[in-house]
């Protein structure tokens, strides 16, 4: 690639519906550029009920990483089946909000962050709202915003 990076397109794995717009977003990007995706899941800390528990607690930890694992496992199939190559698998602990930029400090690699806008009444997601309200000055790499409606079809025609 020139001697340039690869570019790295970060998608955060999570329960929402959009999640599955970004992800095939950057995949297709990805195998447009010559660039991989990066996959992160984030194990957000158990209820505080549990956490009085010690061996309970261990026990719903390791359920949530295997998981995850599990979960990083499925969406890097489907983004093989897209571009082609591996994603780079991360898995970080704490609240998703300040896992992500913590992960965005850390790997320099990253090169865009991916997230699909929630169309739904509740609106774009807490991760997004928040990176154009309060957390804007927070992060240090572009961040790509994709309608959380399109089809498989309109994204493939955007990228």
């Amino acid at each position: 690639m020139n001697g340039c990076a690869e570019r790295l397109f970060l998608v955060v794995i999570d329960e929402s519906e959009e999640m599955r717009v970004a992800l095939h977003y950057a995949a297709r990007r990805a195998a447009h550029t010559g660039g991989r995706v990066a996959l992160v899941t984030v194990i957000e800390p158990p209820d505080q009920d549990v956490q009085h528990w010690m061996a309970v607690e261990d026990l719903v930890r390791e359920e949530l990483r295997q998981n995850a694992e599990q979960a990083l496992q499925h969406y890097a199939e489907e983004v093989v089946a897209i571009c082609g190559t591996l994603p780079v698998l991360y898995i970080r602990e704490g609240e998703r909000r300040d896992a992500v930029l913590r992960l965005l400090a850390e790997e320099p690699s990253i090169s865009v962050l991916v997230l699909a806008v929630g169309t739904g009444p509740n609106g774009p997601g807490p991760l997004i709202s928040y990176l154009c309200g309060k957390g804007v000055g927070r992060w240090h790499v572009p961040v790509t915003l994709v309608p959380g409606n399109l089809s498989d079809a309109q994204l493939d025609a955007i990228t």
